[in-house]
């Protein structure tokens, strides 16, 4: 926390070492909670990107309230939120992406662990948003709850319910394809 303070001061006065170091010190975790948002690795890298973008414009009047990891994930989920307006407006199917960020050595893990990967972005996309953002920001994000309600402007026990009620809908879709 401090050195984001930090960073941010010398990102307020221009300095690109610190907006990169910025940058190398959240990227991972935000392109790890965009991917699961959105269905494309592009799309993610993209939404993490005008983030990062977004506070660069905004560096000199940028006055840190709370944490940055935070300020910078809910600019990603509401990326992901305008973006999938603009998807159901014009009604397109998001495409599927590359399932393995780094593969394995073993061909018959690595096609496993692809299989399970994309069961569950199949069974993610079919539970209703609001419940997989809930979902992805507390596991992926390792965002706490109240954090999780500040970002969706809801109270604490709704994001309880929406978390539950996602892993539910989670465990029921994944173990219906197992019984199959």
């Amino acid at each position: 926390m401090l050195e984001d303070k930090l960073l941010v001061i010398k990102c307020r006065r221009g300095d690109k070492e610190a907006m990169c170091r910025l940058y190398e010190k959240y990227k991972d975790y935000l392109l790890t909670l965009a991917r699961g948002l959105v269905d494309e690795q592009a799309e993610a890298e993209d939404l993490v990107h005008d983030a990062f973008v977004a506070f660069a414009r905004r560096a000199r009047q940028f006055e840190l309230t709370g944490s940055l990891k935070g300020y910078l994930a809910t600019s990603v989920v509401n990326g992901a939120r305008d973006r999938m307006r603009a998807a159901a407006r014009w009604a397109k199917a998001p495409a599927p992406g590359n399932p393995l960020a780094t593969r394995p050595n073993d061909p018959e893990q690595c096609a496993a662990e692809a299989e399970d990967i994309t069961r569950l972005r199949q069974a993610l996309r079919q539970i209703p948003y609001e419940q997989r953002e809930a979902v992805l920001l507390h596991i992926r994000g390792g965002m706490k709850f109240r954090q999780m309600a500040k970002v969706q402007g809801v109270s604490v026990s709704t994001i309880h319910a929406r978390y539950r009620y996602g892993l539910d809908k989670l465990r029921s879709l994944l173990n219906s394809e197992v019984e199959k």
